[in-house]
């Protein structure tokens, strides 16, 4: 299980939720009281690599990851206190398919895009072929690692994300419904995602014959102070999205409803239904 953090509004520095408050992204991957796969087993920390992206005033999102565990990289502190954006992402990395390698960390990128994703494909080492072999020539281009996650993202580019996010997600999902029937494998999938075109955040919630992923938003200004009393203010009209609590939540958040698809932009949430 992997966790992941996003933020769109104001420009704040990253270490705001990263690295810096007592339960931030970072102390989440070492906090074992939370680790739970979905049948009540215990899940190993988050150490499998960690990355974040975020945006400038430059076209191309930033990128920043690695194969080493969040809370024993020093470059990652130093960042985070360094930078400061209106749009960011991070994630920490539990391995469900792939090794642990630099492509392998989330986010991935491709130009002004950027995708991170909590989740499996249960047996996508059967589907793998027939999923990619839909990936346009150009896109193949770009595919680096061997997570099933990369590969929803070059779908979903493949399939329109640059001009039609939500049907474009919709596509990959049904190609992978149809890759799985191919296969004759069951459909097991878990899909907690955040997307990015540097000027809105999207994020989608969606599950198949599992359990569905946890996914909070709030844009309330004291949100933070929920988890960390000592956390200043957020600038208004911002939103914060985790992947599970960073702590116990309170009334300041919101959990996102299953089967949805959000759109984040200038401070408002609006919620659909995915998938019909």
């Amino acid at each position: 299980m992997c966790r992941w953090v996003a933020y769109h509004g104001d420009p704040i520095y990253v270490d705001t939720l990263v690295t810096r408050p007592s339960h931030s992204l970072v102390d989440q991957s070492l906090n074992t009281e939370m680790n739970f796969n979905t049948d009540g087993s215990l899940w190993s920390v988050n150490g499998d690599g960690f990355g974040i992206g975020w945006y400038t005033d430059k076209f191309e999102a930033a990128l920043f990851k690695d194969t080493r565990p969040a809370w024993n990289d020093e470059n990652l502190h130093e960042i985070c206190a360094s930078v400061k954006s209106k749009i960011f992402m991070a994630h920490i990395r539990a391995t469900t398919t792939g090794s642990v390698q630099r492509n392998n960390s989330h986010p991935f990128k491709y130009k002004n895009w950027l995708f991170q994703h909590n989740g499996h494909m249960e047996n996508f080492d059967i589907a793998r072929r027939d999923l990619q072999m839909d990936i346009s020539p150009e896109l193949y281009r770009q595919l680096k690692g061997t997570t099933d996650s990369e590969t929803f993202f070059l779908l979903a580019l493949t399939y329109g994300l640059e001009t039609d996010p939500k049907t474009a997600l919709q596509k990959m999902i049904r190609r992978i419904e149809d890759a799985s029937e191919a296969n004759r494998i069951e459909l097991i999938l878990n899909l907690s995602c955040t997307i990015s075109d540097g000027e809105k955040l999207y994020t989608i919630r969606y599950a198949a014959n599992e359990k569905t992923k946890s996914q909070y938003y709030s844009n309330e200004e004291g949100c933070i102070k929920d988890i960390n009393s000592g956390c200043a203010m957020i600038p208004s009209n911002s939103v914060i999205v985790v992947s599970e609590p960073l702590d116990e939540l309170g009334k300041k958040w919101n959990e996102v409803p299953e089967n949805s698809f959000m759109t984040v932009a200038d401070g408002d949430v609006h919620i659909e239904t995915l998938m019909d």
